[in-house]
């Protein structure tokens, strides 16, 4: 199960306490309290696996190291320990506490969450000409604490949407190797999958239905998934009755959800050609072809029409490369 909506607290590190002491052989030298160590900061960086926000499904609480107190003859305590917590590429960060918003959008990318509490003074640093001897020290900083809200947004080159059951898991595992779910129910698949095709990323967004833009059928859950993909393929089955219509609904989904969605590229697919009548599938065609001149008719078993799909990848590809 993909755990892509997480609520954590975090708490970072206690500063250490400074040290009061003093040269116990010379006491004419003074003070010799060293400081506190910092504490510990809690940092998230990005990770390329989807699944990094897992971790978080059972435990919700995580801490840094304290600080060491400081220690005599001018020892500083050691610091903390920073906690490092990993978080997928397209994790947004939400802090519930100040409504600050942050994101990961590399892989090593690093965002802190909470920064640890400055080490306390010892009495060294007290010490002045009419105080030789002084007793003061800082006992250090608490720590920031917490509450986030980590939302996983995929980050991805090629989006598939479309109703359920309409090949969309068939073709990327034809494409990727991706091993995502198949089977002739709907909502088979039951969560975002990723393959890679070269450099391209696709991601194959769970089936949409009329009303998934105000929580229907898989709802929301993943219909964020595709604000972040550059390129929309759109997938009407070959079985059914009125293509224009299922087509008008998907897209009237994705603008109530979001009015951006409607101005990405986007190809159209008549998927599962294999099923239907070449007559079928010549008139459905023409209709996607009044919507979109460049649809095409699909099918696994079809090599031709796998050919033409990735001609259409390798076309995108190259356009990605030239922009780097």
């Amino acid at each position: 199960m993909l755990i892509d909506d997480v609520k954590i607290k975090v708490k970072a590190g206690h500063g250490g306490r400074g040290s009061v002491s003093f040269n116990k052989t010379m006491m004419s030298l003074g003070p010799v309290g060293g400081s506190g160590g910092n504490g510990g900061s809690v940092i998230v960086t990005g990770v390329s696996d989807l699944s990094a926000l897992n971790q978080f499904r059972h435990k919700k609480e995580f801490e840094a190291e304290d600080g060491l107190y400081g220690r005599d003859q001018f020892r500083d305590g050691h610091d903390g320990k920073d906690l490092i917590l990993k978080v997928p590429v397209g994790t947004v960060i939400h802090n519930l506490t100040n409504a600050e918003v942050e994101e990961i959008t590399q892989i090593g990318e690093r965002v802190v969450l909470a920064k640890g509490g400055h080490g306390g003074k010892g009495n060294f640093h007290f010490r002045s000409p009419t105080n030789t001897s002084p007793t003061q020290f800082q006992p250090g900083l608490p720590g920031e604490e917490f509450e986030f809200r980590l939302e996983l947004k995929l980050i991805a080159d090629i989006g598939f949407v479309g109703f359920p059951n309409i090949g969309k898991s068939s073709l990327l595992n034809e494409l990727t190797k991706a091993q995502s779910k198949v089977a002739n129910y709907p909502f088979t698949t039951l969560e975002p999958n990723l393959g890679v095709y070269y450099e391209l990323i696709l991601a194959d967004i769970p089936g949409l239905i009329e009303g998934s833009s105000v929580g229907k059928g898989l709802g929301i859950k993943f219909l964020r998934h595709i604000e972040r993909t550059k390129i929309i393929f759109h997938f009407i089955s070959a079985e059914s009755e009125s293509p224009a219509k299922d087509y008008k609904t998907i897209r009237k989904e994705l603008g109530l959800f979001n009015k951006a969605l409607l101005k990405k590229p986007e190809y159209l697919f008549l998927s599962k050609s294999d099923v239907a009548t070449p007559a079928e599938i010549k008139k459905k065609l023409t209709v996607l072809k009044k919507i979109q001149k460049n649809a095409i008719a699909i099918s696994i078993l079809d090599d031709k029409s796998i050919d033409a799909v990735k001609k259409i990848l390798n076309a995108i590809k190259t356009k990605k490369i030239a922009k780097k």
